[in-house]
């Protein structure tokens, strides 16, 4: 009896094809993935969105998936992401760590130049915002907004303005009352997401993306969240762009909107599995 291989194996082999290296023009697929379709994402009067988190989600359709990258740039891995995106015609939404952005503003500037939306993932990246006060918080976000719109050349916009879209990702997904209420004042949409790899932890670039592939199997569509600091993360996405390929999904990429959000609610029985992670977390750290 022939034995089937297993996704891991696959994922193995998919990264083998794809090559860890960085990419360049005469080594992209004739093939593209490509981007499918433009979302724009309106932000007025707030938003929050992103099934991990908030019961809401972004309107997409069946084996539709937005990408998107946290705590990013960093030299060593940002320009492999990018080299796999562009090889592969794709955008994504980079949610930037304000004190990263200002130390690498050509990495910033390339991103924008490629077409992928610019957020902010607060300025430094505390271990939760909810350790904070209330000035702390609001400054974490507009420093982080200032310092991207500054690595653009454009130090005089408001959060949200200019280069910058008006989407805030919190660290940890652990958002504060005070800082949702400042951002919905300002027309800011908070964003969780639907997915992810879990890529915080370390592991082997072929079993992230075999885990990577059997969570969006089950989901079916979503708002994928992978970080580009993370040397797996580097070398699986290029195999990773090509699986969802081969498998039939489509990339939708979130730009800023006018007006008001559409999203779509949650399954009945939905909870949000970011607050269990930060209280099993808290009381881990608390021991």
């Amino acid at each position: 009896m022939t034995r089937l291989p297993t996704r891991r194996a696959v994922a193995a082999g998919l990264l083998a094809a794809a090559g860890a290296g960085p990419a360049w023009a005469g080594a992209c697929a004739p093939d593209r993935l490509g981007t499918a379709r433009i979302l724009p994402v309106g932000t007025r009067g707030g938003l929050q969105v992103g099934l991990k988190t908030y019961p809401a989600a972004l309107p997409l359709g069946p084996k539709e998936v937005v990408l998107t990258f946290d705590d990013g740039p960093a030299p060593g891995t940002t320009p492999r992401v990018l080299d796999a995106l562009a090889c592969e015609g794709v955008r994504a939404t980079f949610f930037l760590i304000g004190r990263n952005a200002a130390a690498h503003p050509a990495l910033v500037r390339r991103m924008r130049d490629e077409g992928h939306s610019l957020a902010c993932h607060t300025w430094s990246h505390p271990w939760t915002m909810r350790d904070l006060g209330e000035a702390a918080q609001i400054q974490q976000v507009e420093r982080g907004f200032a310092a991207i719109s500054a690595a653009l050349g454009e130090p005089d916009a408001r959060p949200g303005q200019g280069g910058v879209a008006p989407f805030l990702r919190y660290p940890g997904f652990a958002d504060t009352p005070a800082t949702n209420a400042w951002a919905a004042e300002r027309d800011i949409g908070v964003f969780g997401c639907d997915l992810w790899a879990s890529d915080w932890v370390r592991m082997a670039p072929d079993f992230q993306l075999s885990r990577m592939l059997e969570r969006l199997a089950h989901a079916g569509r979503g708002m994928i969240l992978l970080h580009d600091i993370q040397p797996q993360t580097a070398a699986m996405v290029p195999a990773f762009l090509r699986a969802l390929k081969s498998e039939g999904y489509a990339v939708v990429h979130m730009e800023r909107g006018s007006g008001a959000a559409v999203t779509v609610p949650a399954r009945a029985g939905w909870s949000s599995e970011t607050e269990k992670i930060i209280a099993s977390t808290r009381r881990r750290r608390a021991v």
